[in-house]
């Protein structure tokens, strides 16, 4: 029990001179991790010839299916988010990350069992259940103690930490690939004991992520910085409360502007390594793929930290405004784009709509801060990830049974992802009227000074 109070709140709050610059690293140590999410795609092909090794069979697994593995885990990473954001708000950053981290590795060792026993339902409760309510708690376990160590920079310090999100998959792809070449027999395609190796790794990374992380102390704030003595355009001096957020339009608002801006990027994510091997046939290696995958991965999380930090000097609204904009143009363009045999565009145009993807992701917690104030932020933040739930399983659907529906109608693979592509520009669309239509919150839904001081 002495060991377990490690994890308790008041255990983790800084002692004086605690260099606040020490919190991102540990935010970094869980979402670098988490963010192997992002690279599940590479372990679709190898899946769908587990039994056949060279070439599927007709009892091997389909690649429709392998892509609820990914969408599972996105749905329960928003409902454990939303759940679990009221929870964290008490208990503290250290142990939300504890439990994160025995989740998401569980999820891997599990999921390794399922392969080995080809019981795909395995895998659905072990990578998708389990690991995605690791993949949601671990999310926003540091999010509102870094908006509360940088009220100065709230978007550059939330993109400091999601950064590494965006970026894991940069150092999942690869690795994936290498250790399944690695522990790859004649009877055996290595997936199994690449799962519980990077069970392992992930495990060990987020509890120094854990053991570093801190809280603030009450009252605390950065030398020489003065807060707002009033309100700015869109930026609020108030609180609201979580329940109270709920019954705002502003919160469906930020939420539809999430859903859409994550089903328009994660669609693409789920499935990058086929999309790019199948649009290019011949020209793309499945190890190119799997670069392709972790370039992606750079561009995901650069976004997050160049957008959020962007948004502290040119608002939220601003930028949410540029990445529903640009990305309905690039997304307009992509299947022109393939259609003429160009990977250069292909990649570039990718690059800069995963960007403003992990762009959006980043700049979101700073937004609700502005909206609803700093003190429920990161339960409020973890409701708003049901939008996240939402898109994990409207991405990957229309991408990938849009895509098997044409090829069935004589659609020749590399011209099977163009409706779709249109589908996710019109939905950008969407989102652009919701932030255009992103007020100040009425003053009736702010906390009470008696409330506040409770």
């Amino acid at each position: 029990m002495a060991l377990l109070s490690f994890l308790d709140r008041q255990n983790t709050v800084a002692e004086p001179g605690f260099n606040r610059w020490l919190v991102p690293p540990a935010a970094l140590c869980v979402h670098l991790c988490i963010g192997q999410a992002y690279a599940f795609s590479v372990f679709n092909l190898p899946m769908t010839k587990l039994l056949g090794l060279t070439a599927a069979t007709p009892d091997d697994w389909k690649l429709t299916d392998l892509g609820w593995i990914f969408s599972i885990a996105i749905v329960f990473l928003g409902l454990s988010a939303a759940f679990t954001g009221t929870w964290q708000d008490r208990v503290g950053p250290r142990k939300a990350m504890f439990a994160s981290a025995l989740c998401f590795a569980g999820g891997f060792f599990i999921s390794a069992v399922g392969v080995k026993l080809h019981a795909l339902w395995i895998i659905y409760l072990g990578y998708g259940v389990l690991g995605g309510c690791g993949l949601g708690i671990g999310y926003i376990s540091p999010v509102k103690t870094l908006i509360m160590w940088f009220p100065d920079r709230p978007g550059m310090a939330t993109g400091m930490a999601i950064m590494g999100f965006g970026g894991g998959a940069f150092i999942a792809s690869p690795l994936s690939v290498w250790l399944m070449q690695r522990f790859a027999t004649p009877g055996d395609i290595g997936v199994a004991p690449t799962f519980l190796v990077m069970g392992v790794i992930y495990l060990c990374f987020m509890m120094v992520g854990a053991a570093i992380v801190r809280v603030p102390p009450l009252g605390w704030a950065p030398d020489g910085y003065v807060a707002p003595a009033q309100a700015k355009k869109l930026v609020t001096t108030e609180n609201v409360h979580v329940d109270e957020a709920l019954k705002t339009p502003q919160f469906y608002l930020l939420w539809v502007m999430l859903c859409f801006n994550v089903t328009a990027g994660i669609g693409v994510l789920g499935q990058a390594s086929a999309m790019i091997q199948e649009m290019f046939q011949g020209r793309i290696t499945p190890l190119a793929a799997a670069g392709f995958v972790g370039l992606l991965s750079l561009f995901n999380m650069a976004g997050r930290f160049v957008w959020a930090s962007t948004s502290d000097f040119i608002g939220r609204k601003a930028t949410y405004a540029t990445f529903f904009a640009l990305g309905v143009l690039l997304y307009a363009a992509v299947p022109s784009v393939g259609q003429a045999g160009s990977i250069a565009l292909f990649v570039a145009f990718y690059g800069v709509i995963l960007s403003m993807y992990g762009g959006g992701f980043a700049t979101i917690p700073a937004y609700l801060r502005d909206v609803f104030g700093t003190r429920y932020v990161g339960a409020i933040h973890g409701r708003l990830l049901t939008a996240w739930s939402v898109a994990g399983v409207l991405g990957p659907v229309l991408v990938n049974y849009l895509r098997e529906y044409q090829i069935n109608h004589g659609v020749a693979l590399k011209d099977s992802y163009t409706i779709t592509m249109y589908i996710m520009a019109g939905l950008l669309v969407i989102g652009f009227v919701c932030n255009m239509l992103m007020q100040q919150v009425n003053a009736r839904h702010h906390l009470s000074l008696q409330e506040a001081r409770a």
